[in-house]
């Protein structure tokens, strides 16, 4: 395989397993004590943080960090308003826009 290619697959399994983790969290959040889905939630975070630390190896911190994390933030949007039907305001997905823009802006400074 491609290791350009490889290296994006874990950067987008990281935003993945960081979504999942978040979603199962919610879904276990408004439960009175330990759940099965907080459980996920937390093996999804330990699973995720496994794949990060082989993006960091590949990666400068200061490119993966903001391309995961506002990765996972814009995922977690459309999965909090697709799954659990949150209203999502305008500002929010303007908001959305901006973390897109700024994602797409350090990963090309990345590329040149």
């Amino acid at each position: 395989m491609n290791n350009q290619l490889f290296l994006v697959l874990l950067i987008v399994s990281t935003i993945i397993l960081n979504t999942i983790a978040q979603t199962f969290l919610k879904m276990g959040a408004d439960r009175q004590s330990l759940n099965l889905f907080l459980l996920g939630g937390i093996f999804f975070y330990g699973l995720s943080t496994i794949v990060y630390i082989l993006v960091l190896g590949k990666f400068n911190l200061s490119v993966a960090y903001p391309i995961v994390i506002g990765s996972t933030v814009v995922a977690t949007v459309f999965v909090g308003s697709i799954i659990f039907r949150e209203k999502v305001s305008v500002t929010q997905w303007i908001g959305v826009g901006f973390t897109l823009s700024g994602i797409s802006t350090i990963a090309l400074s990345k590329v040149n």
